[in-house]
C-alpha cells in the first residue's frame, strides 16, 4: 500500500518563484483541478503566489494509514513549509498562507478555503505594524479564526455570525465597514471563545499545528457524506481523493487599489468573445459571493449601474488580465474562468479552470474555437455535454429570473412552460381552444388523458416515474413534464392544488421546468430554443465521427416529422397502441379489449384496420428509404381500460350493454400485476386476429406508400414480450401468411424483417435460440430493467431515493442502464445472438437510448443503433459520436498543435 515502502513516494510538489525543480507528472488526477491549474499557470510564467501541493496520493496514503500521516509525509510537508516561509521572508511578505482542497472534478462538498493561516495572537500585532494597516491585520485574523473554526474544528458558521451581529448591535454599528481595528481585534477574541465553547478546545496558536489541522480536515472532508452525496448525484465515481494546495497569501483588502475578482474569458451566457466578470475593491476571499457590497464589472460594455469598471479605473490591470486569459485559453484550448487578487495594483492569479457556461455558450465557444484554429472538429464535439443540449432543444428558464419553487418532482420530460392549472383533460381542451395556455395536473395519466396532454403546454403528475405513461407520452410530444411530485396534493373535487402551504385553485398560474423537476409559482421568463447556426454545425461534425445510427421512438406523423428535423435516421419504435389514443379510436380499443367473442373482436378490428393502415402509410411515405420498426400491440391492460365513470358509460352506450356489464368485464380483466400479465405476444397468441389485423395494416400501408414513392419502405415488425422461441415461431408464421396474402392481392414484392423486443431475462439467456428466427433484437430496456430488478418502474420512486442516499444504487436504473446487471444480460444476448446469426441487427429502443452513459455502453457492445424520443435524437447523435471518439485514436487525430 501507499506509504509502506522504505523510500516514501514524492507526495509534495512546490511551485512558484524559487520552487525546487521536480520531475512530477501533471494533471488533475494527481493535483486536483485547483492544483493542476496552479502548476500550469506557473509554467506559463503567470504571476502565481508560491506554495506547494499535497497530491491525491498523499490523501489516499493518509486514509490507508488509518487517518494519520504515513511515514515520510510529515517530513516532506515541513520541508516545503520551511522553504516557502524562507521565500516569503526574503520577499518581505507576511508569512501567511491559504489552504484549498480540490478533487479531479469539481466537488462542492469538500472543505471551504481557509485564508490567512499562520496568524496568531502574537504575530497579528507584527502584521499590523509591518503592513501599516491595523484594521486590515485584525480583520484578516478574525476571518482566519472563523474559517478555521468552521472547516477544521467543526463549529458552525452561524455561531460566529450570531456573535458578530450581537457585537455590532451592542456597539451600535451597522455595516462591517463601520468596524475599527480595535473592534476586529475584540471580535477575533470573541470568536476564540466561541470555539472553546462549541469545540471544547482552544484555537491553536502554533502555526505548524494550524497547517496540519487544515490539511487533515481537507483529507477528512473529501470522504464526508456531503461530498459523497454530491458525487453520487453527479455520477462521479471515486471522488474522495483530493489534493491540498498551500499557497502564500496575497491581500485584496489593503485599500482602494486592492480587490478580489473572478473573470471568464468569454461571456458564459452567450459565448461571445470578451472578458466578463466582476471585482470587489478592498475585499478578501468570498466577499463577492457573500454580497458584502455590490461588485463592479470588469469591462466597459457591462451595465454602468453596477459601478465603474476595472477597465476604466485600472486599465493596466484589466489589460494584463485580458492577456492572461488569452494565454490560458490557448494553453487549455478552452474558455477559462480565473480567480484573481489585486494587491496594491499588482495582479495575482489564484486559480483557473475551464469556464462554466450555458449550453448555448458552450456550443458557440466550441464552434468558434474551431474557426479560430484553436481546436479541431473532433475536439469541439468532445467538449459539449450531450445532456446539456436539452437546454437548446426546449424552452428553458431564463437564468436571470428569480422565482419561488413550490415543489420538486422527477425531471420526466425537458423544457419549461407556464400556464393555468387544470385538473381534467376536457378543461385543458376547452381552454386551449379559447387560446389559453394550461398545465394539466393529474395524480397519474392514462390513455384517456392524451387529449388533455396534447392541449396542455405542460404536465404534472404526483405519482409515477420517468418511464410512466405521462413521462413517455410527454417526451414523445415534446411537452415539459414533471412526474412523481409527491409534495403536491390534488383535490380534484374542490379543484385545488396544495403546495408548500399554499392553496392554488383552478386557473392559478404556475411554471414547470421538466429539465430540473421544479414546479414554480407564477410565470417565469423563458428562453426559446434554436436548432440552427453553431448547433447545426456541431451536429454535422458529430455525425462524421459517429458509427451507431440514431433512430427515434415515434408513434404519429407529428412525432416522425420532429424526429426527422432533429436528424433521426429512421423509426426504431412505433408503438401501435399509441396510434389509438384519440377520442374516437380509444373507444374502439376499449371495445376490442372488453369483448368476449372472436366474432365481435373481428367487427371492432375491421374498424381499426383502416385507421392503422392510413397512419402507417403516412409514416412509411415520410420515412422513405429509412427503417421503420413497428411494434405490434403491447398494451398493459390497466393503462387501456376505461377508469372514469363517464368513459365507462360511453363504452356501455357504444357496445349496447348496460354499465354494470362493462364494470363486471373490467373487473374480470383486472390483473394483480398487469405489467407482467396478458400483454405483448401473449395477446397475439390468445387473440390471433389482433396481430393478423395489424400485420395486414402494415403490409397494405407499405403497398400504399410504395405506389406513392415508387420505392418499398424498409419495414421491421417487432414482436413484444417474447420469452420463448415457440412464441416467435407461431407469430412469425402468421405474419408471413398475411404477407403472402397481401402480396397476392397487390402484386407487389413486399418484404420485411421480423424481430423481437428483447425485454425479458429468459429471452436474453436463450438469445441463441431466438436468433434462429429473429432478424433483429431491439432491447426494450425499460421493461428489461423492471424484470431484472423486480422493480416496478411506476412505483420505484418510493424507495429509490433512499437507495441513492444509502449508496445502494449510484443512479436510477431507469435513467441509465445498470451495466453490471441489466447490461450484463444485454451483453450476453448480443454475444449469443451474433454467434448464431452474424447478420442480426441489434439496437435499443427503451428510454435509455437517449442517455449518454447508456449510449457509450451500446457503443462498447457494438450495437447497430439506438432509438430514443424525437427531442433526444440530437443528444443521442452527439453522445454516439463522443463514444466512438473516446473508444478510438480518432478523437485526437485532428487536434492542431498548441
Amino acid at each position: 500500500m501507499t506509504g509502506k515502502s522504505e523510500t516514501p513516494p514524492r507526495w509534495v510538489c512546490e511551485f512558484g518563484v524559487g520552487a525546487e525543480k521536480q520531475a512530477l507528472p501533471t494533471g488533475a488526477e494527481l493535483f486536483g483541478l485547483k492544483g493542476a491549474s496552479l502548476l500550469d499557470m506557473s509554467a506559463l510564467g503567470l504571476p502565481v503566489p508560491p506554495g506547494f501541493i499535497l497530491t491525491t496520493e498523499a490523501c489516499l496514503a493518509w486514509h490507508d494509514n488509518g487517518g494519520t500521516p504515513p511515514p515520510g509525509l510529515r517530513e516532506q510537508v515541513m520541508r516545503a513549509w520551511e522553504r516557502l516561509q524562507q521565500r516569503l521572508r526574503q520577499q518581505g511578505r507576511p508569512q501567511l498562507v491559504s489552504v484549498r482542497s480540490g478533487a479531479r472534478e469539481s466537488v462542492p462538498g469538500i472543505m471551504d478555503t481557509i485564508l490567512n493561516l499562520g496568524l496568531n495572537d502574537a504575530n497579528v500585532e507584527d502584521l499590523a505594524r509591518g503592513s501599516g494597516e491595523r484594521r486590515f491585520a485584525f480583520d484578516a485574523y478574525r476571518r482566519f479564526v472563523e474559517m478555521y473554526g468552521d472547516s477544521v474544528m467543526g463549529v458552525e458558521r452561524r455561531h460566529f455570525e450570531e456573535k458578530l451581529e450581537a457585537y455590532k448591535e451592542r456597539h451600535e454599528l451597522v455595516a462591517d465597514a463601520d468596524l475599527s481595528a480595535d473592534n476586529w481585534r475584540a471580535i477575533a477574541k470573541a470568536y476564540q471563545a466561541v470555539i472553546r465553547k462549541h469545540a471544547g478546545e482552544n484555537f491553536p496558536q502554533q502555526r505548524e499545528m494550524q497547517l496540519w489541522g487544515a490539511v487533515e480536515a481537507a483529507f477528512r472532508a473529501c470522504a464526508s457524506e456531503r461530498a459523497r452525496a454530491w458525487c453520487r448525484a453527479q455520477g462521479i465515481a471515486d471522488c474522495w481523493a483530493v489534493a491540498v494546495s498551500v499557497q502564500a497569501m496575497v491581500f485584496g483588502n489593503m485599500g482602494e487599489n486592492s480587490a478580489t475578482g473572478r473573470l471568464s474569458s468569454r461571456d458564459p451566457t452567450s459565448g461571445e468573445r470578451h472578458l466578463c466578470g466582476q471585482f470587489l475593491r478592498d475585499s478578501q476571499g468570498d466577499d463577492i459571493a457573500a454580497s458584502v457590497r455590490a461588485p463592479a464589472p470588469l469591462g466597459r460594455e457591462a451595465d454602468g449601474a453596477l459601478g465603474r469598471s476595472l477597465e476604466e479605473t485600472m486599465p493596466a490591470a484589466f489589460a494584463f488580465l485580458q492577456d492572461a486569459a488569452t494565454r490560458l485559453e490557448h494553453h487549455w484550448r478552452d474558455m477559462v474562468e480565473v480567480v484573481f487578487t489585486l494587491e496594491r495594483g499588482d495582479v495575482w492569479l489564484l486559480e483557473a479552470r475551464p469556464g462554466r457556461r450555458s449550453a448555448r455558450a458552450a456550443v458557440k465557444v466550441a464552434v468558434d474555437m474551431v474557426d479560430e484554429g484553436q481546436s479541431g472538429e473532433a475536439e469541439a464535439v468532445l467538449k459539449i455535454s450531450p445532456s446539456s443540449l436539452q437546454e437548446l432543444l426546449h424552452p428553458s428558464l431564463d437564468a436571470k429570473a428569480e422565482y419561488e419553487v413550490l415543489a420538486r418532482g422527477l425531471a420526466a420530460s425537458p423544457g419549461a412552460a407556464s400556464g393555468a392549472i387544470v385538473f381534467h383533460p376536457d378543461d385543458a381542451e376547452n381552454l386551449e381552444r379559447q387560446g389559453h395556455k394550461v398545465i394539466l395536473v393529474r395524480r397519474e395519466t392514462g390513455p384517456e388523458d392524451i387529449r388533455g396532454m396534447q392541449a396542455a403546454v405542460g404536465v404534472i403528475t404526483t405519482r409515477g416515474g420517468i418511464t410512466s405513461h405521462a413521462a413517455v407520452i410527454a417526451r414523445g410530444m415534446g411537452r415539459p413534464c414533471v412526474c412523481g411530485a409527491r409534495a403536491l396534493r390534488i383535490d380534484e373535487k374542490g379543484e385545488a392544488l396544495y403546495a408548500a402551504n399554499r392553496r392554488l385553485e383552478r386557473g392559478a398560474l404556475i411554471t414547470i421546468d421538466g429539465g430540473s423537476g421544479q414546479v414554480i409559482l407564477g410565470e417565469v421568463a423563458r428562453i426559446q430554443p434554436e436548432f440552427s447556426g453553431a448547433l447545426k454545425r456541431l451536429m454535422g461534425w458529430a455525425d462524421k465521427y459517429r458509427r451507431m445510427r440514431v433512430r427515434a421512438n415515434a408513434d404519429t406523423l407529428t412525432d416522425a416529422k420532429t424526429a426527422m428535423e432533429f436528424g433521426a435516421e429512421g423509426i426504431g419504435l412505433c408503438r401501435t397502441e399509441h396510434m389509438f389514443l384519440d377520442e374516437e379510436r380509444i373507444l374502439a380499443v376499449w371495445q376490442m379489449i372488453l369483448t368476449r367473442s372472436a366474432q365481435a373482436r373481428q367487427e371492432v378490428l375491421a374498424k381499426l384496420l383502416p385507421m392503422q393502415r392510413e397512419d402507417l402509410a403516412a409514416l412509411f411515405e415520410l420515412m422513405a428509404g429509412l427503417p421503420v420498426t413497428v411494434r405490434l400491440l403491447d398494451p398493459p391492460l390497466h393503462e387501456f381500460l376505461p377508469r372514469r365513470q363517464e368513459d365507462q358509460q360511453r363504452m356501455a352506450e357504444a357496445s349496447g350493454v348496460n354499465l354494470d356489464n362493462v364494470r363486471r368485464r373490467i373487473a374480470e380483466l383486472r390483473e394483480s400485476n398487469p405489467m407482467l400479465g396478458h400483454r405483448g405476444c401473449r395477446l397475439g397468441i390468445t387473440y390471433p386476429e389482433i396481430y393478423e389485423m395489424q400485420a395486414r395494416a402494415i403490409f397494405e400501408a407499405a403497398a400504399q406508400a410504395t405506389r406513392i414513392t415508387g420505392a418499398a419502405p424498409e419495414m421491421e415488425i417487432m414482436i413484444p414480450l417474447v420469452a420463448l422461441k415457440r412464441e416467435l415461431e407461431i407469430l412469425k408464421e402468421r405474419i408471413t401468411a398475411v404477407a403472402e396474402r397481401v402480396r397476392g392481392e397487390t402484386g407487389l414484392p413486399l418484404s420485411c424483417k421480423v424481430g423481437v423486443m428483447m425485454e425479458l431475462p429468459r429471452a436474453a439467456l436463450r438469445a441463441s435460440e431466438i436468433a434462429v428466427l429473429a432478424d433483429f433484437f431491439s432491447f426494450g430496456t425499460n421493461d428489461l430493467t423492471q424484470t431484472v430488478f423486480g422493480i416496478s418502474r411506476d412505483d420505484a420512486l418510493g424507495f429509490l431515493g433512499a437507495y441513492s442516499r444509502e449508496g445502494i444504487l449510484d443512479q436510477d436504473p431507469f435513467v441509465s442502464i445498470d451495466q453490471k446487471g441489466v447490461g450484463e444480460l444485454i451483453r450476453l444476448a448480443v454475444e449469443r445472438g451474433r454467434a448464431e446469426r452474424g447478420d442480426i441487427v441489434l439496437g435499443i429502443c427503451g428510454e435509455h437510448g437517449g442517455d449518454p452513459a447508456s449510449i457509450a455502453f451500446c457503443e462498447e457492445l457494438g450495437l447497430d443503433y439506438v432509438s430514443c424520443s424525437p427531442y433526444r435524437a440530437p443528444i443521442a447523435r452527439l453522445a454516439a459520436a463522443q463514444a466512438m471518439l473516446r473508444s478510438s485514436a480518432a478523437g485526437r487525430s485532428d487536434k492542431p498543435d498548441p
